[in-house]
């Protein structure tokens, strides 16, 4: 990867969307306008747009300052759209005498206003809910009034769990309670005893079928849910000697989250699909055949088996499970089960975009000074060796020899400067005019490589060894932590500047004091690559960041790392007249938020601070008007956010 040179020429709008890969992975939802800003469309080309700068200018006018996370209610519904109609899509090809009906994983995103759009927009597919938790659970049962739609009831469950179940079904909803464990059946068992009604039951099947990527132990033997076939008869047996056999209608099987391939849906498709039809030969009524998670999101845009994309479209998906349980179930002249997914990560990621301000950047120095007299000979040979490579330039002749001989020359000169300053002979200012000399050497001879041929790798290394650091006013560990735990790749580019030709490479360290609280890997056409091309940052003006495809699972499973707390968020919507409303804001953790979660009282770290100033009065080390200026600081700055302003 070779540094930018510093002139725009001929760089378009066009040029940045395929650099940052935004014409794969934005879809029909984010683009490019010709003032070089993202441009979002909620519904597509055909419908409004929204320029994301100025749309984030407005909303800090509204005293909601950086980072900020904007959810557009618009590409969630416009998911589901997609979601329904790539089903439709496969039943009447392939004459699929059925139904699709799909459920949300809460787990993917708690947030109340996501959850309330989902079901909201949802009931024309009579769309329900998955819960994994008894706390989801009670969440899933005050959201949905639709009796037609799906609660399907995953996890580990208690008594207690069970019979919330059990008694929700008489409130008029639909819970399905998924026996996941062996033990389940027998708590099953008892509580529709004691309550003298039966759930809803289906069984989850521990598939032998293989997966891939980070979730690959998701199924087979050692899978962490599921009943293996043995303990499915066997649970058979239980159900029909306690007469509850009626009221299995659904088989469950999860094949991991973000499956890359296709072919791996397509060998569990079929396993489960023989499985549903041996249910029913056994005398359960069945009815449903839940296919789990896994629709996986392509986020780099390349279409490719890897961690960060898949190797299918949402409508290969759709094809491969209506045409695989139909081929299943007509081989056994078994009537065809409602199909049911619950996809998470593909109908929410692409709706939140967490955008974040750059606070300042930092580079290796480059500037030299002429030479004084006395210098050592080390300093004279790194001087001796920029001139050289400066002569080669203005030769106007790229030699890539003679530049890797200089580059070694100059690598030679400074690890003798640095093996001469630890014994003593050289000068702390004199190791610094030899880093800066060899920093100069550097940017000397990548001024002149080339960008499109292979180079040797001392000097393909030149990227990385000038790459800067690029400071962002974010906690990876809270808004994105993903990107630390497992490395996972979401789109990250500027939002504005990209009609300008980005001339440095740089990689992302956030607010946190821990090492690991930067963002060191990108997406790159199905690759990774560990610098990300920006811009230089001017004086007094903001530099925004976008990072994309983060709406599953990142604001849930992020943590207080530093006391840093949620982002200020906002719900937008277009109107009637291209315009946008507001249509929930809700304002992030304040400083006083997060120290209470810590179990601190904010009153009372006050009250210590305030005696500590009467103290430090008294004895004469601090004035009162300073004393004061300290409380009110502290007093402000406890009900702002935790993240930095400006």
């Amino acid at each position: 990867m070779t540094l930018f040179s510093n002139t725009n020429d001929n760089w378009t709008v066009q040029d940045s969307s395929a650099l940052y890969g935004l014409d794969k992975w934005g879809e029909h939802y984010f683009s490019i306008n010709n003032k070089g800003n993202i441009n979002v469309t909620p519904k597509g080309k055909s419908s409004g747009s929204l320029d994301l700068m100025n749309l984030v200018e407005e909303i800090e006018g509204r005293n909601l300052s950086l980072p900020l996370l904007i959810r557009f209610d618009e590409i969630l519904e416009d998911r589901l759209d997609r979601l329904h109609k790539a089903f439709e899509e496969a039943i009447t090809k392939y004459k699929y005498k059925g139904f699709y009906q799909g459920v949300f994983p809460v787990k993917c995103n708690h947030q109340r206003y996501v959850l309330e759009e989902v079901v909201n927009y949802g009931k024309k597919w009579n769309f329900g809910l998955e819960a994994g938790s008894k706390a989801e659970l009670i969440i899933a049962l005050s959201l949905i009034q639709n009796p037609k739609a799906l609660l399907i009831c995953n996890g580990y469950k208690d008594q207690r769990y069970i019979e919330t179940a059990i008694l929700a079904r008489q409130l008029g909803r639909k819970p399905i309670v998924v026996i996941e464990q062996a033990d389940e059946i027998d708590r099953i068992i008892l509580a529709s005893k004691e309550l003298g009604a039966p759930p809803l039951i289906g069984i989850r099947a521990k598939l032998s079928s293989q997966s891939s990527g980070r979730w690959g132990a998701s199924i087979g033997t050692n899978a962490k849910f599921g009943l293996s076939i043995p303990e499915i008869l066997e649970t058979v047996e239980k159900l029909s000697n306690s007469e509850l056999i009626n009221e299995l209608c659904l088989l469950h099987f999860h094949v991991g989250s973000q499956i890359n391939n296709i072919a791996i849906h397509k060998d569990a498709l079929q396993e489960a699909g023989h499985i549903y039809t041996e249910l029913c030969r056994l005398g359960a009524p069945m009815g449903y055949l839940d296919v789990g998670g896994g629709l996986g999101v392509d986020y780099d845009g390349s279409r490719t088996p890897t961690a960060a994309s898949t190797n299918y479209s949402l409508q290969n998906y759709a094809n491969d499970i209506v045409a695989t349980i139909q081929e299943c179930c007509a081989s056994s002249n078994t009537k065809l089960p409602t199909l049911v997914s619950e996809s998470g990560r593909a109908i929410v990621s692409h709706s939140s975009v967490l955008i974040f301000n750059i606070l300042g950047s930092s580079f290796v120095s480059t500037d030299t000074k002429s030479a004084d007299k006395g210098e050592s000979l080390t300093i004279k040979n790194l001087r001796e060796t920029l001139a050289s490579i400066k002569q080669i330039q203005d030769e106007n002749n790229i030699d890539i020899p003679r530049l890797q001989e200089a580059w070694t020359d100059a690598i030679k000169f400074k690890d003798d400067a640095l093996v001469a300053f630890r014994l003593g002979y050289l000068s702390l200012t004199e190791r610094a005019i030899a880093e800066k000399l060899t920093w100069a050497c550097a940017q000397a001879l990548l001024d002149q490589l080339p960008e499109e041929i292979s180079l040797p790798t001392e000097l393909e290394q030149l990227s990385s060894i000038m790459s800067g650091t690029y400071y962002a006013n974010l906690s990876v560990f809270r808004s994105a932590p993903d990107t630390w735990a497992i490395k996972q790749l979401f789109p990250i580019m500027p939002i504005h500047r990209l009609q300008e030709k980005p001339n440095k490479l740089g990689h992302l360290a956030d607010l946190t004091c821990d090492s690991d609280g930067k963002i060191d890997q990108f997406i790159n056409n199905g690759q990774v690559k560990n610098l990300l091309e920006l811009h230089d940052i001017k004086a007094n003006e903001t530099y925004l960041i976008g990072m994309f495809l983060g709406g599953a699972y990142q604001e849930v499973m992020g943590n207080l790392h530093n006391l840093f707390g949620s982002t200020n968020t906002v719900h937008v919507r277009l109107n009637n007249k291209n315009r946008y409303q507001l249509n929930h804001v809700i304002r992030g953790d304040t400083k006083s938020d997060v120290i209470k979660a810590m179990e601190h009282q904010p009153n009372e770290l006050l009250e210590r601070l305030r005696i500590a100033t009467e103290e430090a009065i008294q004895l004469g080390n601090l004035k009162i008007k300073d004393a004061q200026l300290l409380m009110d600081h502290l007093e402000t700055s406890l009900n702002q956010s935790t993240y930095l302003r400006r």
